[in-house]
């Protein structure tokens, strides 16, 4: 009888060693060979990859040579330094040319209109994340709406999407302007104390951490500032993965960037663990009847639910959205914000404009939901800041089915990247001026201009709290610049570098003045 059991055993073993086998040489060599050779007979090329590798290092090495040194002055182009891998090879190979991280092949697309095709409604449930970029994040956001795919992609998109619309909108204003006061109280504290000079970053990164703790999550940013600590720390982390999972397996092995991502992750949804059970408790002992009607209390009430399809909103699928609201609504808009200012430090001109619209139309109160659509030329900055500078820098979007794009043929399993920061610094778009500070370029939005503008993605699975984000970036930079002028410090160097998101590699150093009073009908 043993020896049957052992016999079973074995063949069982035998079965999943050639079943693992057979996957992996499909996945790493034979996928990959079809998608070069099907999309090299439609004239697509690129850098010749390494097995396994692909042109990671290729990148790697670019990049680190051109991020490496400061820039010499605080200049907006931007492509040559952080896509560098771009420039060579879309001069050498076209507009459309592939390169390959790990085994992963990607298509670069600048073409407009097949960028709008496959972002339109036609292909939202046939492309989404590929595996590598799951993979590589699922300790960070895990499976939550920006790495869902297909139909959890659907469920999950009108789960979140309502806390982001309507009154729920509205109501969160007055937290966005009391934490803004807050901070700026803190800021007259400092000038009174003789410090002129602050790191415009952290203060941006502060404030937003503390805006969503307080809109989102009823939890002060105390309490939530551990949670964005060990964010950022896996945020670098997930920015390295790709190199990690080029080995077949290689995620199982207990590697020190292994452990280090999993003792990360286990400390993030310990401490949001927390603030559920908490919440959880009110409502079973009844101090309130139900869990509240901010992002975390909605996504609670969803867990109760069973929806179409027999989708489960589970604990785990939970602290998932939540890190994902904590990354993209913290990190991204402190970005754009840290970004705008700097802009605004440098263009003084552009400053005393944007104040004295703020002053005519806000006439000292704090901004509200009523002056926010009148201020244009508030506006213009933020959408040429974006423009500029977009805190996400590539799209990418990974096809599940055999698709026809324009007059291509995409192969099931090929992943097409989107270089934003190349299209929203090309030429042949915007114009000679191109690497300018230019917001008068928005003063009409015409078709064609907002079709190649793309900060928030674009589409149906456009970034769901955009509304949201300017909504938070107007009423910031309302208040602080009627209150502060602010010029850019003799000690600020210009780095912008990715790590997942465009950063300044040292930080943004502005020079903050109290204003004084500003007259109503100053506006040029």
């Amino acid at each position: 009888m043993a020896m049957v059991v052992m016999l079973g055993l074995l063949v069982f073993l035998c079965l999943f060693i050639i079943r693992a086998a057979t996957i992996t040489i499909s996945c790493y060599w034979l996928q990959p060979r079809h998608i070069r050779k099907m999309m090299a007979k439609q004239g697509v090329h690129g850098p010749k990859p390494r097995f396994l590798i692909g042109n990671i290092f290729d990148v790697g090495s670019l990049v680190s040579k051109t991020t490496s040194n400061d820039m010499d002055s605080i200049s907006h182009d931007l492509v040559g330094r952080l896509l560098p891998h771009y420039v060579i090879w879309s001069k050498q190979y076209g507009k459309r040319f592939i390169n390959w991280v790990g085994s992963e092949p990607r298509m670069c697309l600048t073409e407009t209109e097949m960028i709008k095709e496959l972002l339109s409604m036609k292909y939202t449930i046939l492309s989404g994340r590929s595996w590598l970029q799951q993979e590589g994040s699922k300790h960070f956001v895990g499976r939550g709406v920006l790495m869902a795919s297909r139909n959890d992609w659907y469920h999950q998109r009108h789960i979140v999407a309502p806390v982001f619309i309507g009154e729920k909108l509205k109501r969160q204003v007055r937290y966005m302007v009391e934490c803004t006061k807050e901070m700026i109280g803190s800021l007259e504290v400092l000038i009174g104390s003789g410090k002129t000079e602050v790191d415009i970053g952290e203060l941006m990164s502060q404030l937003t951490a503390d805006i969503i703790s307080r809109t989102q999550f009823d939890a002060s940013y105390e309490k939530g500032k551990q949670i964005f600590k060990l964010l950022t720390s896996l945020q670098h982390l997930s920015a390295q993965s790709s190199r990690h999972l080029c080995f077949p397996g290689s995620r199982f092995f207990p590697s020190k960037f292994n452990r280090e991502i999993k003792s990360l992750k286990m400390e993030v949804e310990k401490l949001l663990m927390e603030i559920i059970q908490s919440r959880k408790d009110c409502v079973e002992i009844s101090r309130s009847e139900s869990y509240g009607n901010d992002f975390l209390g909605m996504l609670l009430a969803e867990t109760q639910k069973n929806r179409d399809g027999g989708f489960i909103l589970d604990l785990q699928l939970l602290m998932d959205e939540c890190k994902t609201i904590f990354f993209a609504g913290q990190e991204t808009t402190a970005l754009h914000l840290t970004w705008t200012i700097m802009l605004l430090a440098t263009n003084p001109s552009w400053q005393n404009k944007v104040r004295a619209e703020v002053v005519q139309v806000c006439n000292g109160e704090a901004p509200s939901t009523d002056h926010l659509p009148k201020l244009t030329l508030l506006n213009m900055v933020i959408n040429e800041s974006l423009r500029l500078y977009p805190p996400v820098s590539i799209l990418p979007r990974t096809v599940f089915e055999d698709i026809k794009l324009g007059d291509l043929h995409i192969p099931k399993g090929l992943s097409i990247w989107i270089p934003v920061l190349a299209l929203h610094h090309s030429e042949e778009l915007w114009g000679k001026d191109v690497n300018e500070f230019n917001p008068d370029r928005f003063a009409v939005k015409s078709f064609e201009m907002g079709r190649n503008f793309m900060p928030f993605s674009s589409g149906p699975r456009n970034c769901v709290g955009q509304t949201f984000a300017l909504m938070e970036a107007k009423i910031i930079l309302a208040m602080l610049i009627t209150k502060f002028s602010f010029t850019i410090s003799k000690n600020y160097r210009h780095a912008p570098v990715i790590v997942l998101t465009l950063k300044p590699k040292h930080g943004v150093q502005i020079i903050l003045k109290p204003n004084l009073p500003v007259e109503v009908g100053l506006l040029p």
